[in-house]
């Protein structure tokens, strides 16, 4: 916390915000270095654009969260039996809070019962949506946080490389996305999500649950997964090929394969946005006959959430800061036949972009 409140307080300041309101969760992990449970007992760090931040804490988890974040914070515990309000109540005088005050908060992640608890213990104060600032703090990611991203990423490749090769016809899905998952556990990370695996009309689903279906011959399968290292995800998809496929799932593939290097072309360029690396990589399928079935955006940023800021999307203008990363997965998906995808994860340099995933991303065969 110590190191990044600087700038925190800075972007406090920019946005015209008095304060920000965080509870446990990924912005608490990047403001604090803090992984607390969201539970049912109010947890919440309050900073304000000058001074000491403070930190609500269930008096049962003070000592533990104390030895963590040492002096960044003053501590306010309390217990069950008293309940948060005057420990919410001294928190927020001792910042200087009051009414007027404008206090950003975590609009998709700050729950009814955090946000009444604040709304009470600051009676007249204005509490707007911190995501922009957030999202302007958290997609700059510093050296040790790619450094993180790049261990995950290797994980990720390794333990995907090691499955394929055990990869056979006739095999489940859930099956193989176990083989996977023991991997990834095996080098000592964890799955940064449910790993998916998806063969043959199910490769159609993006966001399909690996299930009982066996791989057969002309299968398409999708493999999606990524690895947690100290806090921070890999994500990456590639497509196999079981056999022998059809000449139009070969022709999607090839057009996946160029949309995806389209996109990772585009966010090499001076000034790229995720609007402008998304028409890159769909304009390839669209020219192609099939834009009507790529049917998402064609990334997302990745950090300490897998899903987080910037999003590859037409509307996202902003150029991207060095030091954003982000997946660029381009996919068509044809219903009751089978899908394509192909995903890498790249950031912004001061010389282009750079993808930290290098998996081959030619089409190769499981037999």
């Amino acid at each position: 916390m110590t190191g990044r409140l600087p700038h925190i307080q800075e972007a406090l300041r920019r946005h015209g915000l008095d304060a920000l309101a965080v509870v446990p969760g990924s912005n608490l992990r990047y403001l604090a270095g803090l992984t607390l449970h969201a539970g049912l007992r109010l947890t919440m760090a309050l900073t304000p654009g000058e001074g000491q931040p403070a930190l609500v804490v269930p008096g049962l988890e003070h000592a533990r969260v104390a030895a963590t974040a040492g002096a960044a914070f003053r501590y306010y515990p309390w217990s069950d039996d008293e309940g948060p309000g005057n420990a919410l109540a001294r928190a927020v005088r001792d910042t200087g809070l009051g009414r007027g005050s404008v206090v950003g908060v975590e609009h998709t992640i700050m729950r009814v019962f955090e946000l009444r608890a604040l709304e009470q213990a600051l009676p007249g104060a204005q509490f707007v949506d911190a995501t922009p600032l957030l999202a302007e703090l958290r997609m700059v990611k510093d050296a040790a946080e790619l450094d993180a991203i790049r261990i995950a990423v290797q994980v990720i490749e390794a333990t995907l490389r090691q499955t394929v090769t055990q990869v056979r016809a006739g095999m489940r899905e859930r099956d193989v996305a176990d083989l996977w998952e023991r991997a990834i556990r095996a080098a000592g990370c964890l799955p940064a999500f449910e790993t998916t695996v998806a063969s043959g009309p199910n490769s159609a689903n993006p966001h399909h649950t690996s299930g009982d279906r066996e791989l057969q011959d002309g299968d398409m399968v999708v493999f999606d997964g990524g690895t947690v290292y100290r806090g921070y995800a890999s994500d990456i998809t590639r497509t196999f090929a079981v056999g022998h496929t059809s000449d139009e799932m070969r022709r999607v593939y090839d057009l996946v394969l160029a949309a995806n290097a389209a996109g990772r072309e585009a966010a090499a360029q001076p000034g790229a946005t995720g609007e402008s690396i998304d028409a890159a990589a769909r304009q390839v399928i669209e020219r192609g006959g099939y834009g009507s079935f790529f049917i998402h955006r064609t990334g997302h940023g990745i950090g300490l959430d897998v899903h987080e800021p910037p999003f590859i999307v037409a509307g996202s203008r902003a150029p991207l800061p060095i030091g954003a990363t982000f997946t660029v997965e381009p996919g068509i998906y044809l219903r009751g036949i089978g899908g394509v995808r192909i995903e890498d994860d790249v950031v912004i340099t001061v010389d282009g972009a750079e993808s930290l995933t290098t998996f081959p991303r030619e089409i190769q065969y499981i037999s």
